[in-house]
């Protein structure tokens, strides 16, 4: 049975939102995969305490979805057993007057992940594209632009421009990309609202706002597709995972992570011959005690 699918989801060519998978899991059922994904956790564990000990490059993972995909949760099932550390995670929300007065990549700058480190973006630089692009007067906040008029192909050109040569920076710099959106259905995010109404312990994760964009989900949809298109490059590559099965989700994501790292070359540092014989010397005088 196969039970990798890190190579599944890659983007490669043109990629149509309209034929991809929001209910796959393989052929694993959800124990096999919720066992799966303990063992995988323990390999994270080891590739994360030999990129912090390595020092010289850095992972980070952007994560977008519509909302209820399941994106904290994946978060927290995925990256639980690693060194806390070693690893942060950036959750990205509307920005603030101090954000909006500076350029749009800038406070994503702050967040990036030093080398060493993992570095999880909850949402991203992609929301220039995706939410403000849905809501293009959203733009005018950053206080540069007249009118929404202004916000005609050229724009979006440039945006999609801006986010390559944002990349490929960090890439030739020492941080290595992995992109993941989590692709659920409509279906199955009604039912996740739901349940956030009907049952009390999930009421505060609901909020009013999410059912006038969830109204346009379609038009998000075409702006992911985009979106990716746009920029799934070999040194900032797009996976779209099956979102409508989270533990699915988060195996798939996981063993995305672990090729990622393995890929990197990680090394633990080597000790000089002065070093070692330092290091025996130390023994020596430990045992000695």
């Amino acid at each position: 049975m196969d039970t990798n699918f890190s190579d599944d989801f890659l983007i490669k060519g043109k990629f149509s939102i309209k034929k991809a998978f929001t209910e796959y899991k393989g052929k694993l059922t959800k124990e096999e995969g919720v066992e799966l994904l303990i063992s995988e956790k323990e390999k994270l564990r080891e590739l994360q305490e030999k990129l912090y000990a390595d020092g010289t490059q850095s992972l980070l993972v952007v994560l977008q979805a519509m909302d209820a995909a399941g994106k904290d949760s994946l978060i927290e099932h995925v990256f639980g057993g690693v060194n806390p550390q070693g690893c942060s995670v950036t959750s990205f929300k509307t920005p603030s007057s101090k954000e909006y007065s500076h350029d749009f990549l800038w406070r994503h700058y702050l967040g990036l992940p030093q080398k060493g480190m993992i570095g999880i973006f909850n949402r991203s630089h992609y929301e220039s594209v995706l939410v403000c692009k849905v809501h293009p007067e959203y733009n005018l906040s950053e206080k540069t632009w007249n009118s929404v008029k202004d916000f005609d192909d050229t724009f979006w050109k440039n945006r999609y421009d801006s986010i390559r040569n944002f990349e490929k920076h960090l890439s030739e710099n020492g941080t290595t990309i992995v992109k993941i959106f989590l692709n659920v259905s409509k279906d199955e995010q009604k039912k996740r609202l739901l349940d956030r109404i009907n049952e009390q312990e999930k009421n505060w994760k609901f909020s009013t706002g999410d059912l006038p964009e969830r109204a346009l989900f379609d038009k998000y949809m075409e702006c992911y597709e985009t979106a990716i298109n746009e920029t799934s490059k070999d040194y900032a590559p797009w996976y779209v995972l099956p979102a409508d099965n989270k533990w699915f989700a988060r195996v798939a994501a996981i063993q995305i992570i672990i090729d990622t790292l393995e890929k990197m070359n990680l090394k633990y540092p080597q000790l000089s011959e002065i070093e070692r014989s330092e290091l025996q010397e130390a023994k020596q005088q430990l045992e000695n005690e």
